[in-house]
């Protein structure tokens, strides 16, 4: 069995790729949109971050110590970002081309979220949707320069 090249991947790799790329939107923004959901909830009735499982929750982080405090505005935007991540894995499974171009636009926009709320599993998650975004759009440019 030998092994191919992305640009020699044929539809099936191309489709599993996007699948895959997919999912893994889908996981970064319901994983992390639902508890920015609750988080709002509990910050803007409380005034605290809440802690889930002994963490907080989007506080507490590389942003407060650079002086940006925790507010629901900054939660509600983070809630945005999460929700255009859904969108792009919808985007991803629907429409490719343009799912690629969203997904790969929303990085500059995340990154400061995830860095800032210290969210250690974010970035190896958009590293696996990146990659089979991109796999994926190799093996279908392939496929259609066969044709």
């Amino acid at each position: 069995m030998t092994s191919r090249s992305p640009q020699e991947s044929g539809p099936q790799e191309s489709g599993v790729a996007l699948k895959f790329a997919a999912a893994s939107s889908a996981v970064l923004g319901l994983g992390f949109g639902i508890p920015c959901a609750l988080g709002i909830r509990h910050f803007a009735s409380t005034g605290e971050v809440l802690t889930f499982m002994g963490y907080p929750t989007y506080g507490n982080g590389p942003f407060e110590k650079l002086g940006i405090k925790t507010s629901v505005p900054l939660l509600a935007a983070f809630l945005a970002v999460c929700g255009a991540e859904v969108v792009a894995g919808w985007l991803l499974w629907r429409r490719p081309r343009v799912g690629t171009r969203v997904s790969l636009a929303l990085l500059p926009v995340e990154i400061p979220f995830w860095l800032g709320f210290a969210l250690p599993y974010a970035p190896p998650l958009a590293l696996a949707r990146t990659a089979g975004a991109l796999l994926a759009q190799g093996g279908a440019q392939a496929t259609d320069a066969a044709r």
